[in-house]
């Protein structure tokens, strides 16, 4: 798999690129949005399977990471993102998220020190999963207020917070000690309640989190 990485930090970008090499991957890293953009803009540039961004790169270190990943993402619908971000930045998922549930993944950087569990997000990712990191997702679901969130059961709330990690309803299962039925159930009662009637459709099992943090960043 060819995956792109833009990360200023030297020491992280060496780490991240030796961790995905050794795993059989090509991997490209660049130090400054403005370098990925330009690069990933050239005639003939090929576009990689998936592309790993800090949200906060020079020179003002505030969102460049995230608006070169905006900005690639709507040249390249079809291009998997995974961004990394050192805090919680519900504005700033948010807006990644909102431009579409596919191949998309928000995750601290805390949680790459779990070299298993970022692996198993590249690879999600990749394939075109949806992975919000959990911290994230708890942090919304304490400040939510809203009504039909008070609505969900505390089993509930627990699943919807494995959905928007985009586990499937075994892994739900396996991760709750739970039986296939109860995982259908909480997730039909859940989408009910959220106004998302269950369909054909897998991303509507993140657009209820993905609502949340769209209808909550500006709080942030």
């Amino acid at each position: 798999m060819r995956i792109v990485i833009a990360e200023d930090s030297v020491l992280l970008l060496d780490g991240l690129s030796r961790l995905l090499a050794a795993e059989g991957h090509q991997v490209t890293g660049y130090r400054t949005a403005d370098a990925l953009v330009a690069a990933m803009s050239r005639p003939g540039a090929e576009i990689p399977d998936l592309l790993v961004t800090d949200v906060r790169m020079p020179p003002s270190h505030t969102d460049e990471g995230l608006r070169a990943a905006l900005h690639l993402r709507s040249v390249h619908p079809d291009l998997p993102v995974l961004v990394l971000s050192q805090y919680v930045e519900q504005r700033y998922a948010s807006e990644l998220l909102a431009r579409g549930a596919s191949g998309l993944g928000y995750v601290l950087k805390d949680r790459i020190a779990d070299v298993d569990t970022f692996l198993d997000a590249v690879e999600r990712v990749a394939g075109g999963g949806t992975v919000v990191d959990p911290e994230v997702v708890t942090q919304v679901i304490a400040r939510s207020r809203r009504t039909d969130l008070d609505d969900l059961t505390r089993r509930e709330r627990e699943v919807l917070a494995l959905m928007a990690e985009g586990r499937s309803n075994t892994a739900i299962a396996d991760r709750l000690v739970v039986g296939m039925a109860a995982v259908e159930k909480h997730v039909t009662s859940i989408l009910t309640k959220l106004g998302l009637p269950p369909d054909a459709d897998a991303n509507r099992r993140v657009l209820a989190v993905l609502r949340w943090l769209d209808e909550n960043g500006a709080r942030s």
